[in-house]
């Protein structure tokens, strides 16, 4: 992907100066968190190499390494449940209730007279980029919490997931697009999938990095209600299946590295299994307890 510049003397769209805008600022915030802690590490190097001239000095049976990912137990938390559960009861709220129906057309509306028939359409591949930037950034020397392996099943996990919830609301609330007749609106798949990848950021490199992931994730919720592809509570329960998916791909982290033998600061294990029934149409979510 390039962006040009035109120096002649035409004139500037103004909805492509702030389609431009929004790119720019989607793209950098996720930069600007590594920025802020690669400065946190480069203090960190100095005041480490300083400590290891003194701890050199001692007998001791230990390794320092600095900028190396430490096993971490991801247990499960029923707080953690509060998030995204209020997001997508709100969400779900939305589907319904006459009120909050008035408040997403005057959205829709005011999305209209602002974007008038110039879209932009930068959402539908910059959902992506905080998933890239997960399984990535630990790659390139930026310090996480696991291992690569792990976080590409966490990552897969958390995916898997949140593709199972959104079909599931798509195929059974069946909430009418904004922009056609097609019945898949709620809940925002574009939504759920950055989502998913900004809390896995967050999670595993720590809040400057999760800062930056979660702009990029504002941003693209913004331009689905931007284009006219959604309507409000079907963002907001979409932001709700991407950060619940992404927590379901880490607890179940303890139970795969069991499986594969791989170390595990866990002792206990929680296994998370949503279930569809399309005959009964129906949808269950199995959860077992181990410790």
């Amino acid at each position: 992907m390039s962006i040009g510049i035109r120096t002649n003397d035409m004139p500037m769209n103004k909805n492509g100066l702030v389609g431009g805008l929004i790119t720019l600022g989607l793209l950098t915030s996720q930069v600007s968190g590594y920025a802020q802690t690669s400065n946190f590490e480069e203090s960190s190097d100095m005041i480490f190499q300083d400590t290891q001239r003194t701890v050199n000095t001692l007998s001791i049976d230990s390794t320092l390494v600095f900028n190396q990912y430490k096993p971490e137990c991801s247990k499960f938390n029923a707080k953690q449940l509060i998030l995204p559960g209020v997001l997508i009861a709100v969400g779900t709220f939305g589907v319904y209730n006459g009120a909050f129906k008035k408040l997403d057309t005057n959205i829709k509306n005011g999305m209209d007279n602002l974007r008038g028939n110039h879209f932009f359409r930068a959402d539908d591949y910059v959902q992506y980029l905080p998933a890239i930037t997960y399984l990535t950034f630990g790659s390139i020397g930026i310090k996480s919490k696991h291992s690569f392996k792990e976080r590409v099943v966490v990552e897969a996990t958390a995916y898997l997931t949140m593709t199972a919830f959104t079909n599931i609301g798509k195929y059974s609330f069946k909430e009418k697009r904004p922009d056609s007749n097609a019945r898949n609106s709620f809940p925002s798949g574009h939504t759920a999938t950055v989502f998913t990848g900004a809390e896995l950021m967050r999670e595993e490199y720590g809040l400057g990095m999760g800062i930056g992931a979660y702009s990029v994730a504002v941003g693209v919720a913004f331009l689905r209600l931007y284009n006219g592809r959604h309507w409000l509570n079907d963002v907001i329960a979409g932001a709700g299946v991407g950060i619940l998916s992404a927590r379901i791909g880490y607890w179940m982290l303890p139970l795969y590295q069991r499986w594969f033998k791989w170390d595990s600061p866990c002792s206990d294990i929680m296994v998370i299994s949503p279930v569809y029934n399309p005959a009964e149409h129906s949808f269950s979510i199995n959860l077992a307890y181990t410790f």
